[in-house]
């Protein structure tokens, strides 16, 4: 086993008490990976900072049905999404509800690193005691203002409670059914439903931060990119295939709804752009694009070819081709990444395991309340010790 160090911002190995810098620091995370969203990526993000390589274990279907409730996603959809994120290099299916020591080893790794939230068993076991007994486990912050059970009961509320504009676009009222983690009941520090808070700090932390080179062919994209998923995923990578630098154009919230209705976006611009600058295809985003890709854009990023998928395309007012110009110009292409998966397909699953759901947050936030109230009681009684 090997304790790691920064030294000079180079991560560096030590065994034996003997330095071994050039040694590769292997990082070990886990856990359901649902939904995956800029919470999970954000995790990543710092876990690989802590070393070389992050290796992801994915929980199995029947796993997170045992400890925890159905999953949204299949196991197959979840190690999809977790391989498109760029701050990710392998992928292990299959990994141990409960992290252990022979799960680090078997695989190479150093260390694990999770949230500073509880994740417990179905027995209310602490998923992580056994590589924190052996001094194997790091901490990093959990990124507030969304969870998987927040997301999941946006959807189940159906209203249009996160979709505000103007002062109040990016609040999340906490109202609504008394079953969801959302509710102005919910008391879970880690997943009851708080204010994503949004600054230019994280999104340099996201981006890659690299303009492109001399002679790159620029492809342009643009949608609402809701509840980012393996459609999404799809779809980027055969618009990655067909040049050197993508750059994903993102509707505002107020245009989205105009063209999907209902209670669309889920997510709030800020959020979407966090989740589409994780995958590793995207190399820009344009903040609140226009819904008419534009003269000006093209111009100005330099665009040798626009992409649509295969979904419908919503006239402007009723009336006007929104991808007009870049047809005009030869540059259009629709892609066919073979996947079906839509946002709406997404809640229709939610909605039509609804009760199941609700029983699941319920049940999870009342075990995270528990795990947050006993943690108190330690750290007090430690402190009149």
């Amino acid at each position: 086993m090997s304790d790691t160090k920064m030294n000079n911002g180079n991560t560096e190995a030590v065994v034996n008490g003997q330095k071994e810098p050039n040694k590769e620091i292997r990082v070990w995370c886990d856990g359901c990976y649902d939904m995956v969203h800029f919470g999970h990526a954000n995790s990543l993000r710092q876990a690989k900072a802590l070393g070389d390589k992050v290796i992801v274990g994915i929980h199995t279907d029947e796993e997170i049905t045992k400890h925890k409730g159905p999953p949204v996603f299949t196991e197959e959809e979840r190690v999809k999404m977790v391989k498109g994120i760029k701050w990710v290099d392998e992928v292990v299916l299959g990994a141990p509800y409960v992290t252990t020591l022979e799960v680090l080893d078997e695989h190479n790794c150093d260390f694990c690193v999770h949230g500073d939230d509880i994740t417990m068993t179905a027995e209310g076991v602490d998923t992580y005691h056994l590589v924190k007994k052996a001094n194997r486990y790091k901490e990093v912050k959990r990124t507030a203002g969304v969870s998987t059970t927040d997301l999941v009961g946006r959807m189940l509320l159906l209203t249009k409670n996160h979709f505000h504009q103007g002062s109040a676009e990016y609040a999340i009222e906490k109202e609504g059914s008394s079953n969801m983690g959302q509710d102005s009941s919910a008391k879970s520090p880690w997943t009851g439903c708080s204010q994503f808070l949004p600054t230019t700090q994280k999104i340099i932390q996201f981006s890659d931060g690299k303009a492109p080179k001399p002679g790159d062919k620029i492809v342009y994209v643009a949608g609402a990119f809701d509840l980012f998923h393996v459609g999404h995923l799809d779809f980027l990578e055969k618009a990655k295939e067909l040049g050197d630098y993508l750059i994903v154009g993102l509707h505002t919230d107020p245009v989205v709804n105009s063209y999907k209705g209902s209670n669309y976006p889920i997510m709030n611009l800020h959020e979407r752009v966090l989740s589409v600058l994780a995958c590793k295809y995207v190399n820009e985003v344009v903040i609140g694009a226009p819904y008419c890709v534009t003269e000006d854009l093209l111009d100005h990023f330099k665009v040798d070819v626009v992409c649509h998928g295969q979904t419908p395309i919503a006239l402007e007012d009723g009336k006007i081709d929104p991808y007009a110009i870049p047809k005009t110009r030869g540059i259009f292409c629709l892609i066919d990444s073979s996947n079906t998966m839509t946002t709406e397909r997404i809640v229709e699953r939610i909605i039509s395991h609804r009760l199941e759901y609700e029983r699941r947050n319920k049940a999870k936030e009342k075990k995270e309340v528990e795990a947050f109230e006993a943690l108190q009681r330690a750290k007090l009684t430690q402190k009149a010790g």
